[in-house]
């Protein structure tokens, strides 16, 4: 089993940032990503990162939001600019260790003036 902690969600003005973390408790081979959920919404992928770096993002955050990742430190980022009212959602870690999709609880961004 692999617990992903989430952490670095909140409140923030539009036009401001946020970076999130998510720390894995074991280390991540494969791909690692973040995905959110806005009320009334289904989950969608936001991006994502292999562990060599290569990354993919939703067509509404391209050139906002950054995927990154630490693999010394099982951690992967995702670095917010530009937030829009329209990015509000939950926020979800999401890694594949071991042939199964673990996810974490959820951290929770709210983009609002």
């Amino acid at each position: 089993q692999v617990q992903l902690v989430e952490s670095g969600g909140g409140l923030v003005q539009p036009g401001g940032s946020l970076r999130l973390s998510c720390a894995a408790s074991e280390s991540i081979f494969g791909t690692m990503g973040w995905y959110r959920q806005a009320p009334g919404k289904e989950r969608e992928s936001v991006a994502s990162i292999t562990r060599g770096g290569s990354t993919n993002y939703v067509d509404s955050v391209k050139g906002r939001f950054t995927i990154f990742r630490d693999n010394a430190k099982n951690t992967v980022y995702l670095q917010m600019n530009s937030l829009k009212p329209e990015d509000t959602a939950v926020y979800y870690c999401n890694a594949g260790y071991m042939g199964s999709m673990y996810w974490g609880q959820g951290t929770q961004v709210v983009v609002s003036s």
